[in-house]
């Protein structure tokens, strides 16, 4: 008995104990507080609190307010900020714990994404610009280009189009190839995307890899560069859900002032002599009649949660895009899902995502978006014509490639419907704390379907001799990849050690189908019954379908070594294969080095208090180039047309290409020089870099003897060219501490390239140049020269120096001596300009003041020229008859007499390109959500123009024109004319 009170007892006071400490533990108390800069109390919003040993956590407000509740067993908060040292408090009985958080006393700090891995921004010794998603553009971006526009020094970004199917033009460092691509490789999360991959919003930071040496690691892809975007995951331990919105109205930018139906009777009274426009008693505004404000939006939903071993990040963006003419738009639907899962005590992680992107826009052309005689006929349509006649029959000329607009914006239509599948998943798995291993898998696949049809009252079936017509397409890509890499790295006294060693096979499958048919029954088929047509019956259809692969296979390393945080080394190697070439050359070796010395760390520099971090980098890195076609060095052979011999037709088969055993990578070697620094606790940053590229082995077309070759050209290796440049990027912050807060950013860059050689001791050319753009007819002239020792995109043309009293031109002779252009030879061309910019300039600002913040984005580019094909085609009253033209047509050149001869390609129309322009100008409001905090975390509304002014001398529409390519800068006269964007938009956070 007395053994069972004991037992009784012991249980009740186990008992009485468990159930306390589940009572304490399940109690909990509310902390609230501040976070603050150390240095300026300034608030810092975004800044992560953790519970430590759970998985509770929040983030500070856009004041820098937070409130977590806390569990009275625990006893410990975690403060963490990107460029701040983490700060643990202890909580006891507080309920209000104000936080100073310290900048790192080394600017820089901060992970930077580097090649296959990340880097610390302060031991990158290679030429890599980061752009985080505080830094972006605050606009309505179209893509991810459009957040760093200005803002990465040597990066080109340019949107020479308002066609909203159409994204941006990105060069980085210039021209590297006469035939192959010059796009930078765009990697989003560490595997082959595009710009439009993911929703600009949902994107954390992007990485810029200029250097050679940091592109080195991805061998013949990193040649012209590699844009590494990353994109937004889950903070462990928050459940978080995002809106942002926008809805936008575009307007013309500009228009040029053709003549209108007023204009055209005034001016056959003021000049009977010269006016040549017949009247057909009506006014008519084409552009107003084929165009509209367009209102466009775009809606983007990021969930993320889970706890510290598993959480995940959805969103979900949905933008439909008006373009300014009718039948002109791009719809777009993007949906990412990541999930993360850590098991062994976080030995082993997995990461999965998938990213689907579908998007449909319609086509004005036969498998393009616009059709860009729309446009031209809008300008150039007499205005006192009319579109449709009494009967509602539309109304057709027999001018000059002059058509109906409004019958070629309605009766030739079209739709293509894309969709992209990415998977990807990745194995993360650390035996011990210095060596890890990763296995990623990849699929990407991308599909197209596209349709296009012209009915009985189409222009081209009207003036063809057709009764409709219709085309149906499919094309499809698949890419594969998978790559295996390991790491380990050490610490031993003052020694850092990191080697990265890899393996990666990525094969690329392209397939296609396309068919035409025409002479429908009927209009209703439209491009839904191809077979309909009896083009197809009478063997006159148009039917093709192609499909090629390739593969390439890498292996590759890098060692990472610092002392002391003060001497830096990287070296880096990549071994690598690819079926593209010939037999002789399958393997190509891209070595790398770079190496930087942190001045700020030596002793001497102890008592410069000012100074945060100098340091002193240089490198060399090798990277390739590889052709656009899949089977350059192998011989191609083409069925031909069928002859008849001896009673039966004989299938033609001839050789339309010529082996070559030996083709290989065009080679880049890069050479860099470079300072970063940060002075006065990082208020003031920057970096300067000088570089040379010199890219031997470029391919170009030889001509060669039949026989011994089956062919009378070949791709070779043979050409040399050189980049070089300047590049130099500062920040600078002002006074946090105080309400008025400004932030401002400046970039330069200046760059020369020049033509080396096209010649070996095996293969010459028969000149040292070769002509390259085409200024369209009646002219139909070339608009470049591509020339041994010149730079690339110089306009070629003829020299105007004057004008004769009978309005006709005087241009410079060969011999420099003066002539009409009449009398002129094509001989007498000469270099007139250079469309390839010399200068960027971009200059970023960001104000805040209490909860207002205003963003202004602005750059510009400089020493070039643009050929302005409307004012050359337009401005020309005489030689448009009876099309319409401008009305600086009646303007007087060099003041002596207006333009009285036929089109001429000649220096008048080109033009200086120099241009500053306004980009964007944001002005937002943060709400304070103190008194609702618990449901909302962040509201924001902001309006935006973008677009909002260009200062240029430039006469025509934009000079924000196409600056790639060998025949750069040429405006052409039908472009998707470019429009001002007015924004208003909505952040929430939850």
């Amino acid at each position: 008995m007395k053994s069972y009170l004991h037992l009784k007892g012991l249980v009740l006071v186990v008992v009485i104990f468990v159930a306390s400490a589940l009572n304490a533990f399940g109690q909990q108390h509310t902390v609230t507080g501040t976070v603050r800069d150390a240095q300026t109390s300034n608030t810092l919003p975004g800044v992560n609190i953790l519970v430590k040993g759970t998985t509770i956590g929040t983030t500070t407000d856009s004041t820098g307010h937070y409130s977590i509740n806390v569990p009275n067993n625990k006893k410990i908060l975690r403060f963490t900020y990107v460029g701040y040292k983490t700060k643990s408090v202890v909580v006891g009985n507080r309920t209000t714990i104000n936080v100073k958080l310290k900048p790192s006393t080394i600017s820089g700090q901060q992970m930077v994404v580097v090649g296959y891995g990340s880097e610390k921004a302060s031991n990158v010794t290679s030429s890599i610009s980061s752009v985080s998603s505080k830094d972006f553009t605050q606009s309505a971006p179209s893509d991810a280009a459009d957040l760093i526009k200005g803002k990465v020094a040597g990066l080109s970004i340019n949107t020479p189009s308002g066609n909203p199917a159409s994204g941006s033009q990105i060069r980085l460092r210039g021209t590297s190839s006469l035939l192959a691509s010059n796009n930078p490789l765009v990697l989003v999360d560490g595997v082959p995307g595009n710009l439009n991959t993911v929703a600009p919003e949902n994107i954390k930071s992007i990485s810029v890899l200029k250097g050679g040496a940091a592109a080195a690691i991805y061998g013949s892809r990193g040649s012209n560069g590699v844009i590494l975007i990353q994109t937004k995951n889950n903070v462990k331990g928050r459940t978080s859900i995002s809106y942002n919105g926008y809805v936008n109205v575009q307007t013309f930018y500009k228009t040029p002032h053709f003549l209108s139906a007023s204009d055209v009777r005034k001016y056959d009274k003021k000049y009977p002599n010269l006016f040549h426009l017949k009247d057909y008693g009506h006014n008519t505004d084409w552009l107003r009649l084929l165009t509209r404000n367009p209102i466009s939006q775009d809606h983007n939903l990021r969930f993320s949660g889970g706890s510290a071993k598993t959480n995940y990040t959805a969103s979900l963006n949905y933008q439909r895009t008006e373009g300014i003419f009718y039948h002109s738009n791009n719809v777009r639907v993007r949906g990412r899902v990541n999930v993360k899962h850590s098991m062994f005590n976080n030995k082993l992680r997995a990461n999965l995502n998938l990213i689907a992107n579908s998007r449909h826009y319609a086509t004005t052309g036969d498998g393009t978006s616009w059709n860009p005689l729309i446009y031209r006929n809008a300008l150039t349509r007499n205005p006192t014509d009319r579109p449709k006649d009494s009967n509602g029959n539309y109304i057709y000329r027999s001018g000059f490639e002059e058509q109906n607009p409004l019958a070629l914006l309605n009766e030739n239509y079209g739709k293509n419907k894309n969709r992209r599948l990415r998977m990807d998943g990745t194995l993360t798995f650390n035996p011990i704390k210095s060596l890890s291993f990763k296995l990623l898998g990849s699929t990407n696949e991308w599909t197209q379907l596209r349709g296009y049809a012209q009915t009985s009252k189409s222009v081209a079936t009207v003036k063809g001799g057709r009764k409709n017509y219709a085309s149906r397409g499919a094309s499809g890509y698949t890419s594969n990849e998978l790559r295996f890499t390991g790491t380990f790295k050490n610490n031993f006294g003052g020694n850092s050690v990191k080697f990265l060693g890899g393996y990666d096979y990525l094969k690329d499958i392209n397939d296609g189908f396309y068919m035409q048919n025409w002479n429908f029954p009927t209009d209703a088929y439209g491009y839904n019954r191809m077979q309909a047509g009896n083009a197809l019956t009478q063997g006159k259809a148009v039917e093709n379908s192609s499909k090629s692969s390739h593969k390439l296979i890498s292996f590759f390393g890098r060692l990472n070594y610092n002392y002391k945080e003060r001497y830096l080394l990287m070296a880096s190697v990549r071994y690598e294969g690819n079926s593209k070439f010939g037999a002789s050359h399958k393997w190509g070796v891209f070595p790398a080095v770079s190496a930087g010395w942190r001045i700020s760390n030596e002793n001497f520099m102890k008592n410069v208090n000012f100074l945060d971090n100098l340091k002193l980098r240089a490198s060399f890195g090798v990277t390739g180039i590889s052709p656009s076609a899949t089977y350059a060095a192998l011989p191609l052979l083409n069925y031909g047309a069928k002859i008849f011999s001896g009673g039966n037709w004989i299938q033609g088969l001839s050789p339309s290409q010529n082996p070559n055993p030996n083709l290989h990578w065009e080679q880049k070697a890069q050479t860099d020089i470079g300072i970063d620094f940060s002075m006065f606790n990082s208020r003031f940053s920057g970096s300067f870099d000088v570089y040379r590229s010199n890219i031997s082995n470029l391919l170009h077309n030889y001509d060669v003897p039949v026989p011994p070759n089956l062919y009378p050209t070949i791709l070779a290796n043979v050409g040399k060219m050189r980049n070089e440049g300047f590049e130099a990027q500062l920040s600078y912050q002002t006074d946090q501490s105080h309400a008025f807060t400004w932030h401002t950013s400046a970039t330069f860059s200046t760059h020369r390239n020049k033509l080396v050689s096209l010649s070996n001791s095996k293969y010459q050319p028969t000149q040292n140049y070769f002509y390259t753009g085409y200024t369209g007819a009646p002219i139909q002239l070339p608009t470049h020269i591509v020339k041994v020792g010149q730079a690339i995109g110089d306009f070629y043309g003829f020299k105007s120096v004057d004008i004769s009293n009978k309005g006709q031109w005087i241009v410079l002779g060969k011999n420099g001596k003066r002539k009409l252009l009449g009398n002129a030879s094509l001989n007498d061309r000469r270099v007139i300009g250079n469309g390839i910019p010399k200068y960027h300039v971009g200059f970023s600002n960001t104000f805040n003041y209490k909860n207002f913040d205003l963003d202004v984005n602005m750059y510009g580019a400089f020493g070039f020229q643009i050929l302005n094909l409307q004012r050359m085609f337009y401005q020309n009253a005489p030689a448009n008859p009876p099309d319409n033209f401008l009305k600086s047509s009646f303007n007087k050149i060099y003041g002596k007499h207006v333009i009285n001869t036929s089109l001429a390609y000649v220096s008048h129309f080109v033009e200086n390109g120099a241009y500053w322009k306004i980009h964007t100008v944001t002005l937002g409001y943060t709400f304070n959500v103190n008194a609702f905090k618990k449901y909302v975390k962040n509201i924001r509304v902001y309006g935006s123009v973008k677009n909002l002014l260009t200062i240029t001398g430039y006469k025509g529409m934009d000079p924000e024109v196409n600056t790639g390519g060998l025949a750069p800068s040429v405006d052409s006269r039908d472009k998707y004319p470019t429009t001002r964007t007015f924004t208003l938009g909505l952040n929430l956070k939850f």
